[in-house]
């Protein structure tokens, strides 16, 4: 369905991102608007009219639900994680075999969700990206969004029994995060082929020194 914005708005189980979520109370719609200006023209550079005029609402409307643009930019950054933490995670929950297969997952779903029209990279990495300020709330809600995904792949590496569980869990994460930056410059989903595969060759050394030292 059309959001009459131009957004296909999909049903939950399969977004991964809160603007294509229905909006249905004028927060919602303000967040909704919030989000996809935000993540599509940058935080800095989308200024509240433009959200206002892209929602329908009125700027003290606006203002009723967010005091400021650092918190409704706050709001933003944590409907758009749990929005997409609930996406990729669900898609892993379906991933049947090993750890290492389930590890390896990932990058397939990351691929999916580059080759998306709308991808639009992470809001969290492109939020602290445009913050030369050292902004605490954008950081904060980087570092928590970063944390389940580390909470993850600690307890895959934990399972797969590899000798150095955090370097293991760093070097995934690097990974992870190199694709997602590499695809949004270059426009290239196969970037998450090419991080599945390194990750593959270091899982797989890894495992081999582990099993050398025993």
């Amino acid at each position: 369905m059309d959001d009459g914005f131009g957004v296909t708005r999909r049903s939950e189980c399969d977004v991964w991102s809160f603007a294509a979520l229905p909006a249905n109370t004028p927060r919602e719609r303000i967040l909704a608007s919030a989000s996809h200006l935000f993540c599509n023209h940058g935080f800095a550079a989308t200024g509240i009219d433009a959200i206002l005029a892209r929602a329908g609402t009125a700027k003290a409307t606006l203002y009723n639900h967010f005091r400021s643009k650092d918190e409704l930019i706050a709001a933003v950054l944590d409907a758009e994680g749990q929005t997409w933490r609930r996406w990729f995670f669900d898609r892993l929950a379906k991933v049947g075999g090993s750890a290492q297969d389930r590890i390896l997952a990932v990058f397939d779903v990351l691929e999916d969700w580059f080759a998306d029209p709308g991808f639009y990279g992470c809001p969290f990495i492109n939020a602290v990206a445009e913050s030369d300020t050292g902004n605490p709330v954008l950081r904060r809600a980087a570092d928590l969004h970063k944390d389940h995904v580390l909470t993850w792949l600690r307890a895959q590496a934990l399972e797969l029994g590899v000798e150095d569980v955090a370097e293991t869990t760093r070097s995934l994460a690097l990974l992870i995060d190199g694709a997602i930056v590499a695809a949004q410059h270059a426009r290239d989903p196969s970037f998450a082929h090419t991080a599945r595969a390194l990750a593959a060759s270091h899982l797989s050394a890894t495992l081999a020194r582990s099993s050398s030292r025993q």
